[in-house]
């Protein structure tokens, strides 16, 4: 049993390291996003003019005014001082072809106190420039930028399906990393003086031994986020029921055929007030976002200074029907049954904000322990590869154009 473990090991970690290194070294940097983005970007966070703010439906009525290719499909109700009103927004069928404008951005900043125009960038393009350098590793993070195909995000696919085989190959690697249950002392050691090779292989095996809950975590997480509503809600629900979800229950209008609000937003934020007081959600309006795909209305509940919900399991949302106003679901943090708080703890654990500063500090720590996991398993393969080929008395063989960074085992 154990050399098919390790050959699985081995093989799982040269088709999949590669991957999994731009993954940790972009999450140990997206760790803190927020913070890189306006550093770099101050037009499209710091405001031009103080001043109070203009109604965030009145900004909203602006952006499509000044646009009328794009619709505004999340909006700010709160505005830090001194910060940009930023908005997304998506593109609006032309009626001459039938198919989406290009208006060639999907977010754009406003001054709050003037309603004038600051910035405007395509979130998630690829380049590097200083606009899009954060945006750019983020989706690089879980989609690799693999462009959508025949209606399916194959990114988010491809990366989740990793994800799956990363879960399976981390337990295996507890199974492999234990070979004696009376030398259990070596799986942890971390021979600094030794240099070459031996620190290699305890960076290796014995590094991810000392963070295992951790990498194992990640793994599962992962599935979560590109995979949450056609494979962990599922898998989720066999064991616990599951409070229905307006997107894992509906399905998706095409982009050129969007679901057009009956509802206006006025009025959702009328009907999430009512249902929140009903609840006891104590936090003001956060945002509001619209989704032409579902036909939903969402309004989540939290402080301006607060939207990334840093701390415990997140911001309350409530969801609506876009076209009666009718309820739709709610993710209320730490409520509904095992399965819900489960699922409701899978970004906050994964980000590392269930427990604020200190888990992003954590998370971006384990991002470089991943990458640094994928570069010593190569190194050990390659290693152990030459070692194979002079024993046999053969020269080395070029390595496939396909081969890409992996882990192996002992």
């Amino acid at each position: 049993m154990r050399p098919l473990l390790v050959l699985l090991h081995r093989w799982f970690g040269l088709a999949a390291a590669l991957f999994l290194f731009i993954a940790g070294a972009t999450g140990a940097v997206i760790s803190w996003d927020h913070e890189l983005d306006e550093w770099l970007n101050p037009r499209l966070y710091q405001a031009d003019t103080a001043g109070a703010a203009l109604p965030t439906l009145a900004l909203a009525a602006r952006v499509e005014a000044d646009d009328p290719r794009v619709r505004v499909t999340f909006m700010p109700q709160a505005v830090e001082p001194g910060h940009t009103w930023m908005a997304s927004v998506s593109p609006r069928v032309d009626p001459a072809t039938g198919k989406l404008f290009e208006p060639g951005y999907n977010q754009v900043a406003l001054d709050p106190a003037t309603g004038a125009i600051q910035a405007r960038r395509e979130w998630g393009k690829v380049s590097l420039t200083r606009e899009n350098l954060l945006p750019f590793l983020y989706k690089l993070h879980y989609s690799m930028h693999i462009p959508e195909g025949w209606g399916i995000e194959l990114g988010m696919w491809f990366m989740g399906l990793i994800a799956m085989a990363w879960v399976l190959d981390t337990l295996i690697a507890l199974w492999i990393s234990f070979p004696k249950r009376d030398a259990w002392r070596r799986s942890f050691a971390l021979r600094w003086k030794a240099g070459g090779h031996k620190l290699t292989f305890d960076l290796h095996r014995s590094g991810a031994m000392w963070v295992y809950p951790l990498v194992l975590m990640l793994a599962v997480t992962s599935v979560s986020m590109n995979l949450r509503d056609p494979v962990m809600r599922p898998v989720v629900a066999w064991f616990s029921t599951l409070a229905p979800s307006p997107f894992a229950s509906r399905s998706v209008a095409p982009p050129e055929q969007p679901i057009e609000p009956q509802v206006a937003p006025e009025r959702a934020i009328e009907l999430a007030r009512a249902e929140a007081l009903r609840l006891g959600i104590t936090a003001p309006v956060g945002s509001l976002f619209l989704s032409p795909e579902f036909g939903v209305w969402g309004v989540g509940f939290y402080e301006a200074a607060n939207s990334h919900g840093d701390g415990g399991l997140g911001n309350p949302w409530l969801y609506f029907d876009s076209r009666t106003g009718a309820p739709a679901g709610a993710d209320l943090p730490g409520t509904g049954s095992a399965g819900d708080i489960f699922l409701q703890s899978m970004f906050p654990l994964h980000s590392g904000r269930i427990i604020g500063l200190p888990g992003r500090v954590l998370m971006s720590f384990m991002g470089v322990v991943i990458a640094t996991l994928s570069v010593t398993g190569v190194l050990i393969w390659a290693r152990k590869r030459r070692s194979r080929v002079y024993a046999t008395g053969r020269q080395p063989q070029a390595l496939p154009s396909g081969a890409a960074l992996g882990s192996t085992s002992s």
